[in-house]
């Protein structure tokens, strides 16, 4: 159900800025949007499991607040994560 750290790497180097990045934007919607996928599978198993339900929805809130940062910041940025990692609006 969690990220592997393998994995955390590659969606790491995928979606940095530069080499150091780790931390930036795209590189947290990139792990959240992961994660919210992980649980989302979860739940369609489980669908009375609430303390994941609440879970999912403290990410998604937090993936929505990371991407409204970006749109007010730069509208093509915002456009390219959407289209990248398939997120709806």
């Amino acid at each position: 159900m969690s990220i592997t750290a393998d994995k955390k790497k590659s969606l790491i180097s995928d979606n940095q800025n530069s080499k150091n990045d780790t931390g930036s934007p795209e590189v947290q919607i990139a792990i959240l949007t992961e994660r919210i996928s992980n649980l989302s599978e979860h739940m369609q198993k489980h669908k009375k499991d609430l303390s994941t339900r609440r879970g999912l929805l403290t990410l998604v809130a937090r993936r929505r607040k990371l991407l409204d940062y970006i749109r007010g910041i730069e509208e093509t940025r915002y456009q390219d994560i959407i289209k990248k990692h398939g997120i709806r609006k």
